[in-house]
């Protein structure tokens, strides 16, 4: 079935919903996108968001779908549900769509335009990365297309790459790469060690004005590496949380746990961009997101994401990038 049909089909039903309900909106576009299908709703003035958000699920009844999604966007209303038959976004796929990647800039997926979705780790707004999920939300791969993408747009001597992964499982197929300045950390003790010198290298970088290259901490297993390395791991991250982007220093750090346990308020107060894939709770999505609201707890798994950034949040598609293609796809790159 095309796109029009689908949408045709699925906005006569909510009318009918709408209708029945005596809720005064009509569906005034609508989108398909590898994962979802959205629709604009226009509302008669009177109408509350409050009782739109009271027929979410007789909407994903009438849908036919597992979820439905109702969100306030600027000055319109959203309704949004899962497509069936959602594909992977293709990291050459994207990269092909690509005209000019500035310095020091990831590629982290599709939005909900079907456009590239970047971010630049050098600008004022992100300096800092925490990538949150549960298992099948797709963090660790989107943290290792998003590396492997900094790697494909930047030379070794203007971006260098720090691995720190307890389990081996999320940056082990990165170790090769011209970038890695240093083996990867897989023990706590590494991970000290690295964390530690780093806040040296920091203090000399700030001592001396330089920035180059910029280095990236890349951490697997947030939560696990804190309770394992406590203060240890805690006291040279929470610094370089806090003054390594003046130094040309990033963090880039994925967890299941955002909990409060596990992180300090004041590290997630020096985390101002999150990745924010699906999470178990409203309470969970709030400690996630450094929002209230955010909705991540509804988010489909499987690659969807919202970026929160300076006060914005923008929803989008993972990239998808197996980790058997990044050492033919480095082949490919250093034959080239």
């Amino acid at each position: 079935m095309d796109d029009r049909r689908i949408l045709n089909q699925q906005a006569d039903r909510i009318e009918a919903v709408l209708a029945q309900h005596k809720v005064q909106a009509r569906v005034s576009g609508g989108t398909v996108t590898p994962n979802l299908v959205r629709f604009n709703l226009t509302l008669a003035p009177h109408i509350k968001l409050s009782k739109l958000n009271g027929l979410a699920e007789e909407l994903a009844l009438a849908l036919g779908a597992v979820t439905c999604r109702i969100q306030r966007v600027r000055d319109s209303v959203q309704i949004e549900m899962p497509r069936d038959g959602a594909r992977r976004i293709e990291f050459n796929q994207l990269c092909r769509q690509l005209e000019r990647v500035p310095p020091h800039t990831a590629l982290l997926g599709m939005d909900g335009q079907g456009q590239p979705l970047l971010v630049r780790l050098s600008s004022p707004t992100i300096a800092h990365l925490l990538i949150c999920g549960t298992t099948g939300s797709g963090k660790t791969v989107l943290a290792r297309s998003l590396l492997y993408s900094l790697a494909q747009f930047n030379r070794p001597r203007d971006v260098g790459f720090i691995l720190i992964d307890p389990k081996r499982r999320g940056f082990s197929t990165l170790e090769d790469l011209p970038h890695v300045l240093r083996p990867l950390a897989a023990t706590t003790g590494d991970a000290i060690a690295l964390l530690t010198r780093l806040v040296l290298e920091m203090e000399r970088r700030d001592a001396d004005g330089y920035t180059r290259p910029r280095v990236v901490v890349a951490i697997d297993e947030l939560a696990d590496l804190l309770q394992t390395g406590k203060q240890q791991i805690e006291l040279p991250l929470t610094r370089l949380l806090q003054r390594g982007r003046e130094a040309g220093i990033h963090v880039v750090a994925c967890t299941q746990k955002p909990s409060a346990s596990v992180l300090s308020g004041l590290m997630r107060a020096n985390f101002p961009t999150r990745l924010v894939g699906k999470v178990s709770s409203a309470n969970d999505a709030r400690i996630a997101a450094g929002i209230a609201g955010s909705g991540a707890e509804k988010l489909a798994g499987r690659g969807e994401f919202m970026l929160i950034a300076a006060g914005q949040t923008i929803r989008f598609q993972a990239v998808w990038l197996a980790a058997d293609e990044i050492m033919p796809m480095q082949r490919a790159a250093m034959a080239a």
